[in-house]
């Protein structure tokens, strides 16, 4: 006789369909009225999960959050899962993802002594192979998903040991049959039945949930009546109110019976990887910011980082973070994102000003830089001195404190303003350290007695390359070097995109070509001793571009600067690189580590970048930070810009309203860098995407200096 666990759970997506304050009075009505059904039944037993739902009630409800602690306290509500809410699991960096474990654990620990060790998340679209890691060094043993379901991946049972990475930890897992809730009034037998189907060998226990969903509600009385009658009509099975825990503690002892899986758990909605750009990048940025601002914090800044980190962790959401919501919830998403970046941002500029109070007077004005990372920076930096509407004058240095000359070069300003002046050098900063570059106007040595050494040049409009040999040519065989291996351009391609927001029941986005990418200029933007660059500008369809290749002295690889005003409509924007030899497989970056893929030419979540081992066993990479989702086959990789698709458009619904909006309308930047290895780059492309996001922080600082009425240019 096989037991059927009836988890009783309430579904609650906090925001979606509706916005988030729409979620939280959904929340309290939940729990009031599984509260009212615990006091009637004694046999009943609640499942709920995220701690953004009990901080809610308890803050806005206290009387009803009473009423759910002494459920705890008698058994009869069972918390799972921990964490904030249930993030995507793909998209968020590796200590946003811990951030969201660490804030629910707290909160549970403080206000129930407890924290689950069974993960809970039933609704994400899909499972970063670094999860159990994640998970294990939580203390949670357990976890129970969902998506991908059957009819999206294969998998050898619905119970499984899940070992992400090679030689990691394992997390007992059960993948929900059918749905994680139960829309209507009455259970239909088959979504009873389908729990039982695909379980190992020898295993004679399984979870069927229960509950109305997906905003909120909870079983209701009629479903309980309906358990209750048809506890033993099902042949050969037996239901039974229970909970995760109850379920885990009942196969504890056949874990040996379990199969192994290895490797991520995906697809599920691969249009969520790309779609919504914006909140994608925000939300990246705020990650960083305050992970930068931890190191500065005081005891006074607490609360406010607190708040900042649950802004973040909050919008994790997978929904939010995914780009499903409806258009009009998505203002207050980025205002909040903006507050958590506000807060990183004013504690690290208070720590810039910190250490340039620091300096000792200099009558020469001063360059300062703050590294806010937990890594050296090593690299180029571009500044913009507040030099009182002054042109740069031909024989003015930059230098150290000590007076050593630095090379740098003249750029164009950020401002089309007469006296703004931009320049690029070369620094390294430690770890929370700092650089300082003085402005000498006044030089005992001139430039001209002690030329800069010119590392880049320009052939002619079209081509430039370093002294390391790197060099990229633009015109009728547009091709670049790197390394002493010649390679083709990386292309814009524009395609026909018909799916929803989600791009439901699609692997990959394979509709036909839209010959609409035209470069209409290309000129010359930078030439020195330092930088050269080339621009193109032109269109796709409807949307402008300009695309700017770099390249640096002493600096292996060529850059792209891309830059699209996106208006397209049901398209989806790639960036390919067809490849000079075949592509025997990929090490793709995810959160916290790297997954080793096969070329098959499926959607696959993406973070910072990706390497490319070669027929030959060379090695290709591209550090791409603000890309979140790739494909590619043995010839080619394609990388996923844009996607115009219709907001919160769910199949089966054709998507044709008047009031439709359209995803990721607007300015768009992207960076690229294109390099090559003989072995794992790992290390330098993870250092390359923490200098994309963590920029040096400058500040001007003038004391010492003489009065601006007294001191001559």
């Amino acid at each position: 006789m096989k037991t059927v666990h009836l988890i009783f759970n309430a579904h609650l997506d906090p925001i979606w369909l509706w916005p988030w304050h729409a979620g939280l009075a959904e929340a309290i009505s939940t729990a009031r009225s599984v509260c009212d059904q615990l006091d009637e039944c004694d046999d009943l037993i609640f499942t709920r999960g995220e701690s953004w739902f009990y901080q809610q009630i308890q803050t806005h409800d206290p009387k009803l959050f009473e009423r759910i602690s002494q459920h705890i306290a008698n058994g009869r509500w069972e918390i799972v899962g921990g964490w904030y809410v249930q993030p995507d699991c793909n998209l968020p960096s590796d200590w946003g993802l811990e951030k969201q474990v660490q804030l629910g654990r707290e909160y549970f620990q403080k206000q129930f002594g407890q924290f689950p060790d069974t993960a809970y998340n039933v609704d994400s679209f899909g499972h970063a192979a670094t999860l159990p890691r994640l998970m294990h060094e939580a203390g949670q043993r357990n976890y129970i998903m969902m998506r991908p379901q059957e009819h999206e991946k294969q998998l050898p049972a619905r119970l499984f040991r899940w070992q992400g990475e090679p030689d990691g930890p394992m997390v007992t897992t059960f993948r929900i049959a059918s749905a994680y809730c139960t829309s209507f009034a009455e259970i239909a037998p088959e979504h009873i039945r389908s729990s039982l189907e695909h379980l190992p060998e020898g295993i004679d226990h399984t979870m069927c949930f229960i509950g109305l969903g997906d905003h909120g509600g909870g079983p209701s009385r009629a479903q309980t009546q309906w358990c209750r009658e048809n506890a033993h009509v099902f042949d050969g099975a037996q239901l039974e109110f229970s909970s995760p825990s109850r379920f885990f503690a009942a196969i504890a002892d056949d874990l040996d019976k379990l199969p192994v899986v290895q490797g991520d758990l995906q697809h599920h909605a691969i249009g969520c990887y790309c779609v919504d750009r914006p909140t994608k990048v925000l939300l990246r940025k705020a990650e960083y910011e305050l992970r930068a601002a931890e190191s500065v914090t005081s005891l006074r800044d607490e609360t406010a980082m607190q708040q900042a980190w649950e802004h973040v962790c909050f919008h994790q959401f997978h929904d939010t973070l995914g780009g499903t919501c409806i258009p009009s919830a998505y203002p207050i998403i980025h205002a909040q994102l903006g507050a958590a970046r506000s807060t990183a941002d004013r504690l690290l500029r208070h720590q810039v000003i910190a250490h340039a109070q620091a300096l000792t007077p200099d009558s020469r004005q001063r360059i300062l830089l703050y590294n806010p990372s937990e890594s050296v920076f090593e690299g180029y930096v571009e500044v913009e001195p507040w030099m009182e509407f002054n042109r740069w004058r031909e024989h003015w240095q930059l230098e150290t404190p000590a007076g050593e000359p630095i090379d740098y070069q003249l750029i164009d300003a950020e401002a089309p303003t007469q006296g703004m002046v931009r320049l690029t050098f070369a620094c390294q900063i430690e770890p929370h350290g700092i650089c300082v570059a003085c402005i000498n106007t006044n030089p005992a040595k001139s430039l001209e007695e002690s030329p800069q050494k010119q590392n880049v040049t320009v052939e002619h409009l079209l081509s430039i390359s370093n002294a390391l040999g790197d060099r990229v040519a633009l015109g009728q065989s547009a091709e670049f070097i790197l390394d002493g291996r010649t390679f083709s351009f990386p292309r814009l391609v524009l395609q026909h995109d018909t799916s929803d927001t989600w791009s439901h029941n699609i692997a990959c986005y394979d509709e036909p070509v839209i010959d609409a990418v035209r470069i209409e200029q290309t000129r010359l933007v930078a030439q020195g001793p330092l930088l050269a660059s080339i621009m193109q500008t032109g269109r796709i369809e409807h949307s402008p571009f300009t695309a700017t290749w770099r390249l640096y002295a002493n600096h292996p690889g060529v850059m792209l600067d891309l830059h699209v005003d996106w208006v397209e409509r049901h398209r989806v924007l790639k960036l390919v690189w067809d490849l000079p030899e075949v592509c025997q497989y990929r090490i793709d970056g995810i959160p916290g580590g790297s997954l080793q893929r096969q070329p098959e030419g499926k959607e696959c979540p993406l973070q910072d970048w990706l390497q490319l081992v070669l027929a030959d066993s060379s090695r290709l990479a591209i550090a791409c930070p603000d890309v979140f989702a790739l494909d590619g086959d043995a010839k080619c990789v394609r990388l996923t810009l844009l996607r115009g698709a219709i907001m919160a458009h769910h199949e089966p619904h054709d998507g044709k309203i008047p009031s439709a909006r359209y995803a990721d309308q607007g300015s768009h930047d992207f960076h690229f860098w294109f390099t090559t290895g003989s072995d794992d780059m790992s290390g330098r492309l993870d250092q390359y995407a923490t200098q994309h996001w963590q920029k040096p922080l400058m500040t001007d600082w003038t004391l010492g200096m003489p009065s601006r009425l007294t001191r001559t240019q």
